[in-house]
């Protein structure tokens, strides 16, 4: 996953580019749609004024009055209307089916990103329409982003992380995962954070940052996982009859899985003991349960089989020598 952290902060970059570009037009949209603002609020007063007035030319100043502003004031509300039924429609469309392939967390964002995004689309049309120049305030927004991005800096990292990890879904609940200096279970995904439960009921909170640029472990991703359990026998037991022994405790393991088999291997003459290895498949969620059974069953057949299981020992040596001399001095 570290591969993709480069293209993420050169797109980072790009953006930073594009949104200083346009925070240094922001103080001249500012001040152009301030005085557009002001003047055609100017002429509305002036024209409310003289309409309701009964004056010479109200009954002008009424016609364009109602066409000018309240007929397109109706149409600008029923575009806005009816545009957020249809950017709703959307929205609820493309996240549902993220929901559905992906993971529900993304789909119900997509759902308000996408209908935001077209709200704000049909907001710059009706502005335009009024009139109002939209390049002024896209130089405005693109000055804000910019100063938003630089604030939310690591915020806006660990939500790019978050997506990419519902996306590439390298691990999802309740999976057992281990990171650098964190392991449990997963209990939540989202945009931001990942939190996970320790074996010993601790409850973590870990930056999806943190998480996608880091080496992951999941141990139950897969269907079955090995359970690995050494044992060392002593040097004058036989070979053949302690085999049989293991190979009665691997087989005695009952939530261990027959296909792939249990196995038993001669490993290596150790210092003091002959080791073994004894291998049984099983689910993940009877991992430890199947660890604790066969090194019990393992110890259970070396005794009925009076196969001794040594432990290091130290010979000392005592130079008699030496204690002479030591007493003659």
């Amino acid at each position: 996953m570290q591969f993709v952290k480069p293209k993420l902060k050169a797109f980072v970059f790009t953006l930073t580019a594009l949104s200083t570009a346009g925070a240094v037009r922001a103080d001249e949209a500012v001040k152009a749609a301030a005085d557009a603002s002001s003047e055609a609020a100017t002429n509305f007063i002036e024209l409310c004024k003289t309409a309701f007035s009964g004056g010479p030319g109200s009954e002008e100043a009424m016609r364009a009055l109602m066409g000018d502003y309240f007929a397109k004031a109706f149409l600008a509300l029923a575009v806005a209307w009816i545009s957020y039924i249809i950017a709703s429609a959307i929205g609820r469309y493309v996240g549902n089916l993220v929901a559905k392939k992906v993971d529900l967390t993304l789909g119900k964002f997509l759902t308000k990103a996408i209908r935001n995004v077209i709200m704000i689309i049909v907001a710059m049309g009706v502005l335009s329409y009024f009139g109002v120049d939209v390049t002024g305030l896209a130089a405005v927004f693109a000055a804000v982003s910019f100063a938003i991005g630089m604030a939310l800096q690591g915020t806006l990292g660990n939500f790019a992380s978050g997506v990419m990890l519902l996306m590439f879904r390298p691990f999802k609940v309740d999976d057992y995962i281990v990171l650098s200096d964190t392991e449990g279970t997963v209990e939540e995904i989202d945009l931001f954070t990942t939190r996970i439960n320790t074996l010993d009921n601790r409850h973590v909170i870990v930056p999806n940052g943190e998480i996608f640029g880091s080496k992951l472990e999941n141990y139950t991703r897969n269907k079955l996982r090995r359970v690995d359990v050494n044992v060392g026998a002593a040097y004058s037991a036989d070979l053949g009859q302690t085999r049989e022994a293991l190979e009665r405790a691997v087989m005695s393991i009952s939530q261990g899985e027959i296909s792939p088999p249990p196995q038993v291997y001669l490993m290596e003459l150790g210092a003091s003991s002959v080791d073994w290895q004894l291998r049984v498949w099983c689910t993940p969620a009877n991992y430890w349960a199947v660890r604790e059974d066969l090194t019990a069953a393992a110890k259970q057949q070396l005794d009925l089989a009076n196969i001794g299981i040594p432990f290091p020992q130290m010979d000392v040596h005592v130079i008699q020598q030496a204690q002479a001399a030591n007493r003659a001095a």
